[in-house]
């Protein structure tokens, strides 16, 4: 098999499986019905759908929002990007003071209607919906031990594990309920709960996926990043810290840890890849953090160029970085078709390698006759990488020199990204001097492990811990098929 038959363009970039949002608007009055808006007209539900909006790079496969209103749980979910599946009708039956949102990206086998979130429990307790992002490490013998319990199952997601296992401990009470699960759940969790009359949001203990606090007017909110409060008119707080639960009800915000504290390992990709620019994580600005590489990426394979250039969206930043260190100018030479979607339909794996030609194409008045730095934040299977220099090289680039913001992807992630498997991974199989040759460009480097960690700690000194676990094979809990540290898939 050839290499252009045994990688294709669709999954060449790694993808964070979800987005979760939730809003809490205030009674006036706690024996008034629900309050439908707040003072700015909005329902809370709309406000969601805005907040998911924003988070779609998080998830492209399914969409849902759930709302708790005249003593019941209404959802509405569906496949497809968030206005694609909610239309004004659609809102307009998610009347309530309460709200909770999630974006999915599904994994290979599990795309379907039936792991679309939120989920939803009845009983005759009372009803909870949840939104969950991240992926839990002992989701199978959970499974089996709810089954083995009378527990039966519409889903293949973990993220209904977390629902049982709540609404199995719910006549204990709500705090004592999820306390008990969380204590039961290991892996990655950044969660949003919703009850008749509370909003709830905790993280995992070691912060791997990312979960804050906002203020809108006359309620709360949480959401996945800060954008998402921006994109609502709100105004962000504070992060969720690892270890922390929430509680938002009508008279406070209530806050307490579960179990011992752990070291924070939050998802180093978050900064390199996945989160908007305009986000904060972790007191940490998004884009702030990739200049920062892209400096170091300057000082360690920095190379003679008339122009640097980034791949847009995320290979920006570093590219401004790598410019202001190293004095290359930075030009905008690559542009992006930003109305190739998910609808985008390519049949064949020859159709699907060249949708790279449609999706991005050079800008030869940057280009032409010049020696050329192309920045971007990974190389997964290599396609990608490969295509964008032959349209630079098209251009008339008289050198292609590729330098990525982050070390070589050369292990799976168990904590809620779809990586592909160690085989599929050109890192994991090739040294850099080959994956130069392979993709075509004449020099290629990435940055080193302790580079990236001194552009985080340069962002904020006081914030150390991640997880590198796809760099390195070494992860901050135990994962499925690893032995001391080390994954033997």
């Amino acid at each position: 098999m050839s290499f252009e038959e045994a990688f294709n363009l669709e999954a060449d970039k790694l993808h964070d499986e979800c987005g979760v949002a939730g809003i809490f608007l205030k009674n006036s009055d706690k024996n008034e019905q629900p309050a439908a808006e707040n003072p700015q007209g909005m329902s809370a539900a709309a406000m969601v759908y805005f907040a998911l909006y924003s988070l779609q790079h998080r998830g492209q496969e399914s969409a849902g929002i759930s709302v708790f209103n005249d003593g019941e749980i209404k959802t509405h979910k569906g496949m497809g990007l968030t206005a694609e599946v909610f239309k004004p009708e659609n809102l307009a039956e998610l009347k309530g003071n309460l709200a909770i949102g999630h974006v999915r990206y599904a994994t290979s086998g599990s795309k379907g209607i039936e792991n679309a979130q939120p989920m939803v429990a009845s009983s005759k307790l009372g009803s909870v919906a949840i939104a969950h992002n991240g992926q839990l490490t002992n989701y199978e013998p959970l499974r089996e031990m709810l089954e083995e319990t009378g527990s039966t199952f519409n889903s293949s997601s973990d993220t209904e594990v977390i629902l049982k296992l709540i609404a199995k401990s719910y006549k204990k009470g709500l705090e004592r309920a999820l306390t008990d699960t969380i204590q039961m759940i290991k892996g990655s969790f950044s969660l949003c709960v919703m009850t008749e009359n509370a909003l709830i949001g905790a993280r995992d203990p070691n912060g791997i996926r990312p979960l804050c606090l906002g203020k809108v007017e006359n309620g709360w909110m949480l959401a996945s990043e800060s954008c998402a409060i921006d994109a609502v008119n709100g105004t962000f707080v504070r992060d969720i810290n690892p270890g922390e639960i929430v509680i938002i009800n009508n008279d406070e915000v209530l806050s307490f840890e579960f179990g011992e504290r752990t070291s924070k390992r939050s998802c180093i990709f978050e900064y390199i890849y996945f989160a908007r620019p305009d986000s904060v994580i972790d007191q940490i600005g998004v884009q702030e953090a990739r200049i920062r590489m892209g400096a170091v990426l300057a000082t360690e394979s920095g190379v003679p160029a008339d122009v640097v250039i980034g791949v847009p969206d995320s290979g920006i930043g570093a590219a401004i970085g790598y410019s202001r260190a190293s004095g290359v100018p930075f030009a905008m030479g690559i542009i992006k078709n930003k109305y190739i979607g998910r609808s985008f339909i390519a049949p064949t794996q020859k159709e699907r390698e060249n949708m790279v030609f449609v999706k991005l194409n050079a800008n030869k008045t940057d280009i032409n006759g010049k020696r050329v730095v192309v920045i971007d934040d990974s190389i997964v299977r290599g396609t990608t990488s490969r295509r964008l220099v032959q349209i630079l090289r098209r251009a008339g680039a008289k050198e292609v020199h590729f330098r990525i913001s982050s070390p070589p992807v050369k292990f799976p992630c168990y904590f809620g990204i779809d990586t592909p498997s160690r085989a599929e991974l050109i890192s994991s199989n090739h040294d850099v001097e080959e994956i130069c040759k392979e993709i075509g460009a004449d020099s290629l480097a990435f940055i080193s492990t302790d580079g990236m960690l001194e552009a985080m700690k340069e962002c904020n000194p006081e914030h150390y811990g991640y997880c590198k676990g796809c760099f390195t094979g070494e992860y901050p809990i135990p994962v499925p098929g690893e032995i001391n540290g080390k994954s033997v898939k």
